[in-house]
């Protein structure tokens, strides 16, 4: 978690741009582009998903320290948006950028394994180690319990990597499940102490573990109770923007130091031309970093007065 803190205060910007590209974001240019060359198939789609990001990481890579590629956006365009995932993780690292990979894995023993190896780790071919994907960080569904965290732990020793834990989702519903009580605790109360317990020997130079937290900016006295609780735990803010969240809420993710925490925004930025006077689809990209820009002033004010 070091490395990502560290680039955090090197662009003085606590934010993270998430990559979740429907085709219809996709400016038509670029499509057409593309859909001329592949025809209307996942060869055309990955390829205009690619292009699309590609152009983002160049406009933001100097601003914005991290970028967050869902999966599933990639996923559904078969093996070739696989494959653009893939590209897309590896641009933004040429660029300097932290990735994490928002696949919410989970699951137990050699399954759990194999999805380590291939987000973080490597996997081996007849005596040659691989990288699959290597990103830097993934988002995991912690709850079937230590058995789906384990596997990841020796990896992110080993690789320098970290993960992200589901605690307290963004979503409208997540209190269906997540403020039901054990005991006298909320259940994303304990998912956020047992995070503790998995990152204890993975504390780093900046005082946070390898193993950090989702906590949505949508709860922001949750977010500030989970703060108070979790002091090693670094938290993934989701629901700034497009889901309601703004810097007054995710200000209680951060600590006294204005670390603590990094805020996504993916509609925000991949859509801000469609939002801004004067901005056509040939400026997406530009529009796109001064969207970036304006969220990383926005978080500022807010820290600054803490």
């Amino acid at each position: 978690m070091d490395k990502l803190i560290e680039k955090i205060i090197e662009k003085q910007n606590p934010t993270v741009a998430g990559f979740d590209p429907k085709l219809a974001y996709v400016p038509e240019f670029i499509k057409a582009e593309c859909f001329s060359k592949y025809g209307n198939t996942f060869e055309g789609a990955a390829a205009a998903l690619f292009e699309f990001n590609k152009r983002l990481i160049d406009a933001l890579c100097d601003i914005v320290p991290a970028v967050k590629p869902q999966a599933a956006y990639y996923e559904m365009y078969g093996w070739q948006g696989v494959k653009a995932l893939y590209h897309t993780i590896d641009y933004a690292k040429s660029k300097g950028m932290y990735v994490i990979t928002d696949g919410k894995r989970g699951d137990i023993g050699a399954t759990m394994e194999a999805y380590a190896a291939a987000h973080l780790g490597t996997t081996e071919v007849e005596g040659a180690k691989l990288e699959a994907f290597g990103a830097d960080a993934l988002t995991v569904n912690g709850y079937l319990g230590t058995d789906c965290i384990r596997p990841l732990l020796g990896i992110c020793k080993e690789k320098n990597k970290d993960i992200f834990v589901l605690a307290k989702t963004s979503n409208p519903s997540s209190g269906e499940l997540q403020d039901k009580k054990i005991g006298d605790k909320t259940v994303y109360e304990v998912m956020g102490e047992m995070c503790e317990g998995w990152g204890a020997e993975t504390i780093g130079r900046h005082g946070y573990s390898a193993v950090g937290a989702v906590v949505g900016a949508t709860y922001p006295e949750m977010l500030r109770e989970l703060r108070e609780k979790l002091p090693h735990t670094f938290f993934l803010v989701p629901g700034y923007g497009a889901q309601g969240g703004g810097a007054e809420d995710a200000k209680f993710a951060f600590d006294k130091n204005g670390l603590g925490a990094i805020v996504n925004s993916s509609r925000g930025i991949m859509c801000a031309w469609t939002k801004q006077d004067g901005k056509t689809e040939q400026n997406f990209a530009e529009a796109a970093r001064e969207e970036a820009i304006r969220m990383k002033e926005d978080l500022q004010s807010v820290l600054s007065n803490q």
